[in-house]
């Protein structure tokens, strides 16, 4: 249980990132990520990082920039424009995403962006590695120094469901309502390079 602590992710490297040790056990109709990051990085960083042996960026929650995320769905993307906010203020995000009409969600700090499209009808790869930190250009692997998150990365979650507003305020608080694939209070990782687990 991680509660209460955060990854640390101290300089800009090709080799530091978090290995998360899970992955769904089937392919994904539907899904839902939702993390909190703390940086003053203004260039383009990754956060999560859902690579399959046919796509890379099955699924890539990426800040190309302040004010702008984007989210990758089976190598495409839709982007979200937000507040550009204070750098001094560590950001949640909620980004859900369903197969059948192709709609995704995307909330910051609790808030809901209007929803938008991508790859409908499109099914998510399950033999996945999962990475927080680097965006991966091959499986595990393709690290680029100027794609790396610098800062603070915490209270990660991801589930094989769409959420509603009710679960994104539960998984701000570290309560989700509803059982993740994976997530802060029962998280398996590894750490890569120079990434540090701190209270």
């Amino acid at each position: 249980d991680l509660f209460g602590s955060v990854l640390v992710f101290p300089q800009e490297t090709n080799d530091s990132y978090v290995l998360v040790k899970a992955a769904p056990e089937q392919p994904l109709q539907n899904f839902s990520v939702c993390l909190r990051s703390y940086t003053d990085l203004t260039r383009p960083y990754s956060l999560f990082s859902y690579s399959t042996k046919s796509q890379d960026n099955e699924i890539l929650l990426l800040k190309p920039k302040p004010g702008e995320y984007r989210l990758y769905v089976g190598g495409k993307s839709v982007s979200f424009a937000v507040p550009k906010g204070s750098p001094m203020e560590p950001q949640h995000v909620c980004a859900t995403w369903e197969a059948t009409t192709g709609i995704v969600r995307f909330w910051l700090d609790g808030k809901a962006a209007p929803r938008k499209g991508v790859r409908k009808g499109y099914v998510v790869g399950n033999e996945a590695v999962v990475v927080l930190g680097q965006k991966q250009d091959s499986r595990a692997g393709g690290f680029a120094a100027g794609q790396a998150f610098v800062g603070e990365i915490s209270d990660v979650y991801m589930w094989d469901i769409g959420l509603s507003g009710e679960d994104v305020y539960a998984a701000m608080d570290n309560r989700p309502l509803e059982t993740p694939i994976f997530g802060w209070r029962n998280f398996p990782f590894e750490t890569k390079g120079e990434v540090y687990l701190k209270p």
